[in-house]
């Protein structure tokens, strides 16, 4: 059985045990293990298990090309009574390939994504958050990175606007083609608060604002939206009904969905 002392469980049975706590409540864990393996695995001592399993850093082997990063958010757990309280965590997707997940942690993020093998030139795509872009401009060197504001969350800013369709329009066609000074003016006989904003929003990431219809052509990213599937899917596990972390444990908790996720769980591993 290949067991270590003072263990009642196989490799194969604490592989069970996360694969099905990566995507389930340790409760219902407990219940399904019993259900495929006949063998009864506390709830309690499957989070016991979590806590202290050491989980492989996800890694790639070719170079990555694109990457998104974007922000979730957990619940945290607070004395009975007091209102819930939230907190942000980071999550980087490899376009194509893997995803990681930090806890207020953004040194090991970068840590993570620098060590990866990346190609001459490495898209990096956000949104217009400036907590996302402090972590892009840190990534690889500066004539490497090559800044995308996703085109998606762009038009949601445009629409914000407001008003004349046809400006809306034109503004869209010009933001397509990367004339950021055309849409900018567009706005110009506008006084509403809206429209300054944006065109503020414009002049701030105008270096990050391409001619996104030739990337479109040559096959380079312009959406930020694998990330955004990514922390759907962490979400999915650690925003299940009723969920509240204890802070240590959330780190762990990311570490393991994403291998999870991953489909990164070999079981030479699991000791």
């Amino acid at each position: 059985m290949k067991l270590k002392k003072g263990n009642r469980l196989s490799p194969q049975i604490e592989k069970c045990c996360l694969l099905l706590v990566g995507n389930e409540s340790f409760v219902n864990a407990e219940k399904d293990l019993e259900i495929l393996t006949g063998v009864n695995v506390p709830h309690s001592t499957q989070h016991r298990l979590v806590n202290s399993y050491q989980l492989p850093e996800a890694k790639i082997t070719k170079r990555a090309k694109s990457l998104s990063i974007d922000g979730g958010t957990v619940r945290l757990r607070t004395p009975l009574g007091q209102q819930s309280e939230w907190k942000n965590y980071k999550a980087v997707k490899v376009h194509n390939r893997i995803g990681m997940a930090f806890f207020q942690d953004n040194e090991s993020l970068l840590a993570w994504i620098n060590q990866q093998p990346l190609s001459r030139t490495i898209n990096c795509l956000g949104d217009g958050h400036d907590g996302v872009w402090n972590i892009i401009e840190q990534i690889g060197t500066k004539h490497q990175r090559r800044e995308i504001l996703d085109w998606y969350h762009l038009m949601e800013n445009l629409h914000k606007v407001g008003g004349s369709n046809q400006r809306l329009r034109q503004a869209k066609s010009y933001l397509w083609k990367g004339l950021i000074d055309d849409a900018i003016a567009l706005f110009d006989d506008l006084k509403k608060k809206q429209a300054k904003n944006f065109q503020n929003y414009l002049r701030k990431h105008r270096f990050r604002i391409p001619d996104y219809q030739m990337y479109q052509e040559l096959g380079i990213c312009i959406g930020s939206g694998s990330v955004e599937s990514w922390i759907k899917q962490i979400g999915s596990r650690i925003k299940i009904v009723g969920a509240q972390w204890n802070p240590n444990n959330v780190s762990q908790m990311l570490r393991l969905r994403c291998a999870y996720l991953n489909q990164d769980f070999p079981l030479s591993t699991c000791t």
